[in-house]
């Protein structure tokens, strides 16, 4: 296949790539609202400390979504298509919910909140399902990064919204009315919904509830390589999920203060992801998904250096915000070019299920990376540290040429 031509720029004008900035929106916008957002919410009520760390469990429905993907391949609501049909859906139900947990009261009635919470993070779990099922359904090959990347983009600004946003809001009105702004923002976000395009291609769903389940594993798993597939999705990010699990620990040790941390590390660490990922998805479009994952690949590992060169120089701003600013754009072109590649490996008929079984494997590794970043720093300190992290993306770059070979234009 002729290696893709599309300008660069030229691929954020499509409208199928354009309406995934209002799907990524969606998909982020609940996150907050029963994490960070009800935590704030449930200090300032003085609910008990214990009763918050619990209430985290509320996200476990984002680590199983897995298991109920094959009801969303199989059925669809009969309005809307296949996918955007369900999106729909959840995005009202999304509403009705967020505006409900306003409405209920944490110190009073804790276990009702806690029961709603759940529920929102049931529903948001179930969109993000069908959202990445749309996007690697719509998309031409050629505009999976710049489509990866959009969504992105929408993600991170919803997450801003109903974190940063609704916090500050909080200060002026009753959370009550900043719940019921959020509702609101979610209902009138499914214009998109609507405005979005139908895929090109049709894919026909699964027969029966039983084939949807099983279907999915045995198409991917008779492809050749398959089992190992799975270790080059967890290990492909590891050097960055290691050094990214200890970052804001390190600049508060070296001495910056949380205004610091925060204005740097979350506002322009932020901007410095979106304009990475935006910068990758029109790199994925010329170059192709197989040798932008290459050259993101060492991006990745180098950027990590940055972070040592920060630590052997100390409390030093400028170095601060140029290890934070290469260490996201880095990591935003890597971000863009990897959901790129795992929207490829799906089969159409089955995305809902697959896309879930590829994110969930991920989301594996990045969360077990963080566990010995402790005990590595404290044997090794910061410097050393940040530069042995580049071993974890040794594994990755090992397994490139199988996987994403340089030669094959994809």
């Amino acid at each position: 296949m002729a290696e893709p031509k599309t300008p660069w720029l030229e691929v954020y004008s499509k409208r199928r790539v354009l309406c995934l900035l209002g799907l990524g929106f969606s998909s982020g916008l609940p996150l907050a609202l029963t994490a960070s957002t009800l935590q704030a919410w449930m200090t300032v009520e003085k609910v008990d400390l214990r009763l918050i760390g619990i209430f985290s469990l509320v996200g476990l429905p984002y680590t199983i979504k897995v298991l109920w993907a094959p009801v969303m391949d199989r059925f669809a609501i009969p309005c809307l298509g296949r996918r955007r049909g369900w999106i729909f859906l959840t995005q009202l139900l999304l509403g009705g919910a967020i505006l409900s947990l306003g409405l209920s009261s944490p110190a009073s009635m804790p276990w009702l909140a806690a029961s709603l919470a759940l529920g929102i993070a049931f529903l948001s779990a179930s969109q993000d399902i069908v959202i990445d099922a749309y996007r690697a359904d719509v998309l031409k090959k050629e505009e999976l990064g710049a489509g990866a990347a959009t969504t992105v983009v929408g993600y991170r600004i919803a997450l801003i919204t109903s974190g940063a946003m609704a916090l500050v809001l909080s200060d002026h009105i009753p959370w009550r009315m900043v719940y019921a702004l959020m509702a609101a923002i979610m209902v009138l976000n499914s214009g998109f919904t609507l405005v979005s395009p139908e895929p090109a291609e049709k894919a026909p769903p699964p027969g029966t509830l039983r084939d949807a389940v099983w279907q999915p594993l045995l198409v991917y798993f008779q492809k050749q390589g398959a089992v190992e597939m799975l270790l080059f999705i967890m290990v492909y990010k590891l050097g960055d999920a290691i050094a990214g699990a200890m970052t804001t620990p390190f600049l508060l040790e070296l001495g910056f203060s949380r205004t610091d941390v925060g204005v740097v590390n979350k506002g322009f660490g932020l901007f410095s992801t979106i304009l990475g990922t935006l910068a990758g998805g029109g790199f994925i479009a010329r170059m192709g998904i197989n040798r932008s994952l290459w050259i993101f690949a060492f991006l990745q590992a180098v950027s990590n250096l940055t972070f040592t060169v920060l630590a052997l120089v100390g409390k030093n701003y400028p170095a601060m915000v140029a290890a934070i600013g290469i260490e996201n754009i880095c990591g935003g072109m890597g971000t863009a070019a990897f959901l790129a590649f795992m929207m490829s490996l799906c089969d159409k008929r089955f995305t809902a299920t697959q896309y879930a079984l590829l994110t969930s494997i991920m989301a594996i590794a990045r969360v077990l990376a963080g566990v010995p970043t402790g005990f590595m720093v404290t044997a090794m300190g910061w410097p050393l540290f940040y530069a042995v992290s580049l071993i974890g993306a040794v594994p990755g770059i090992l397994l490139l040429p199988r996987f994403a070979p340089w030669r094959l234009k994809d």
